[in-house]
């Protein structure tokens, strides 16, 4: 939402000046936290692969000086056969975190209440990562559910609460309307008191 935006639903321009400062740190901390994240996965991948290939390093030297000695050239073929598996294992892992991690991103972008309980509904059976990084179709998945009447509510809305009445508003924001506050839900109990502080129960 732009400051103009802000401005023409009424907000004065402190008002919005203070929206715009808690919207903009909100976006920063999400992009440090990504960022940081990143970089550690970055750093254990890279670390992987520097062992992978000094073990392949040494097999190699040593097949090379085992010579005619078969027992010990079916060793190290094996022993080579193990490292190929481990490295696919490896690489298996750190793709699997990859894809955890930008699926966490984006739950987070879509202000999921709770991940772990959005992250159950999502299908992610044969999930893929796009150049960009991003799981392919995750993004469509999300979409259904924070439109979905079943489950839009684990996801929480930026609509805005701003004090004082507002044209063409409710019965129930009417300063002096009668309200049956037995029928609200905290945050529009929360929202009524905090437009009509002398409202009595």
């Amino acid at each position: 939402m732009t400051r103009k935006q802000l401005e023409d639903l009424g907000v004065t321009r402190e008002q919005a000046d203070s929206i715009m400062k808690i919207n903009g740190e909100d976006i920063e901390n999400a992009r440090s936290a990504s960022t940081a994240e990143a970089k550690n996965l970055q750093t254990e991948l890279e670390g992987l692969k520097a062992q992978v290939a000094d073990r392949d390093k040494q097999l190699e030297e040593l097949k090379a000086s085992a010579g005619d000695n078969e027992a010990l050239a079916k060793q190290i073929a094996d022993l080579q056969a193990e490292n190929a598996s481990a490295k696919e294992a490896h690489e298996s892992e750190m793709n699997q975190l990859k894809i955890d991690f930008a699926v966490e991103k984006a739950l987070t972008g879509a202000r999921a209440r709770n991940t772990k309980a959005v992250k159950a509904l999502l299908d992610l059976t044969d999930a893929k990562l796009d150049k960009e990084g991003n799981v392919k179709g995750l993004q469509e998945q999300i979409d259904k559910l924070t439109s979905a009447d079943d489950t839009k509510f684990l996801f929480e809305t930026q609509q805005m609460k701003l004090k004082g009445f507002q044209p063409g508003a409710s019965a129930q924001q009417i300063p002096g309307a009668e309200v049956d506050i037995s029928k609200m839900s905290y945050e529009e109990l929360a929202a009524y008191f905090d437009s009509n502080p002398d409202a009595q129960i």
